[in-house]
């Protein structure tokens, strides 16, 4: 008898890191539910899955959005018996520094990046335990672990995330469920693009900053630092190439990086006991 595959739903697949992570994810072996939010932006991931060889089962998820999500997980588990890995992916980001800030743009980082990853894995908890058996890997940030300059509302929500996942983690491997974060740095992807500017211009480009704004010269020099960092980042490959192992390994771990450059950036952090080390790194972002 052939053994069955485990079966992987991943959020936010229409590019970028999901888009590489579900590729990989079906050819180490897995069948793999790929969502997103639009269905009619799946052709690139249909293509890579083509030039892969492999299938995948492409359904639409709007993450923040609890019945499709609780709709999308049942179907799951009646079309394929179970559900063994979920990987939260889905995500995005916010450059505006805190005063710059309203709440519904406050609350939206929060529903995409944090509540809606809480939803998604205590939606797929009750079949896992049943299991005895299953994994969750959600993909935070280098944010996660390091404040940084006019990230306030995204690296508030990806600190909330691994929090929460840092907390239930010992909890639910009672029951035989790992869960993982992986916190990449800077990946070339669609990531950037889809990013709120409190300035009015979406993505990472700098246009559309105002001369009477007072934060102007401090994003513009945050905005130079951020392009020459994206200049060198990773490859979607790369970073889910990580995700993978995470969900494969037979050596589990709570936290991965995805590159030496984010283990560094990270390690910066957590052993910095009071702080200074993090802020001393970070002023210099602005100058």
């Amino acid at each position: 008898m052939t053994p069955r595959q485990d079966v992987a739903l991943v959020t936010g697949t229409s590019s970028g890191i999901g888009l590489a992570t579900a590729v990989a994810l079906a050819g180490a072996g897995l069948t793999v539910v790929a969502t997103m939010r639009d269905t009619s932006r799946d052709a690139l991931l249909r293509e890579a899955a083509e030039q892969a060889g492999v299938e995948l089962d492409v359904r639409t998820l709007d993450v923040t959005d609890a019945d499709a999500s609780r709709t999308v997980v049942d179907g799951v588990l009646a079309d394929h018996g179970s559900l063994d890995v979920l990987v939260n992916n889905a995500g995005r980001g916010a450059v505006a520094t805190l005063e710059q800030l309203s709440d519904a743009q406050l609350q939206e980082q929060l529903d995409v990046n944090y509540l809606a990853v809480a939803r998604m894995t205590r939606l797929v908890l009750p079949a896992m335990r049943a299991a005895g058996r299953g994994r969750v890997v959600t993909v935070t940030s280098v944010g996660g672990a390091v404040g940084q300059p006019f990230a306030d509302a995204y690296c508030g929500a990806k600190f909330a995330v691994e929090g929460l996942m840092q907390s239930l983690a010992p909890v639910v491997a009672r029951f035989g469920v790992t869960v993982s974060i992986v916190e990449p740095g800077a990946v070339a992807s669609e990531f950037t693009g889809n990013v709120h500017r409190a300035d009015g211009a979406d993505g990472a480009d700098g246009a559309g900053a105002t001369t009477d704004d007072p934060y102007a010269g401090l994003l513009a020099a945050y905005l130079r630092r951020t392009a020459a960092a994206f200049d060198a980042a990773q490859s979607p490959q790369a970073a889910a190439a990580v995700i993978v192992e995470a969900v494969t390994t037979t050596q589990p771990r709570f936290r991965w990086q995805t590159s030496p450059q984010a283990e560094g950036f990270v390690g910066l952090s957590l052993r910095d006991l009071d702080g200074a080390g993090v802020l001393g790194a970070t002023s210099t972002w602005l100058t």
